[in-house]
């Protein structure tokens, strides 16, 4: 998802240990210029990269630094994500 967007994980020398399912791996750390997501934006965020399998059905995960200072609320009964 990355690479499609201009960015090459496999360029930066910057990684970070990350304990999976299947065992503890090294991943890239890219800082990328700006993300969007549930009405909010960040800039120069750096994001951990990993690739997820085909069949998790998501194109990323946004980790607790997207949501510092915020107040998230996840209401499973309606569907919906709020983020305050």
């Amino acid at each position: 998802m990355l690479v499609s967007v201009g960015y090459d994980p496999a360029l930066t020398t910057e990684r970070s240990e990350v304990t999976t399912g299947s065992g503890v791996e090294f991943a890239p750390i890219v800082e990328i210029s700006r993300i969007a997501a549930l009405g909010e934006e960040r800039e120069r965020l750096p994001i951990l990269c990993h690739t997820l399998p085909p069949t998790a059905g998501v194109d990323g995960v946004l980790g607790l630094d997207f949501f510092r200072n915020q107040v998230l609320t996840i209401d499973f009964r309606r569907g919906q994500i709020i983020l305050v």
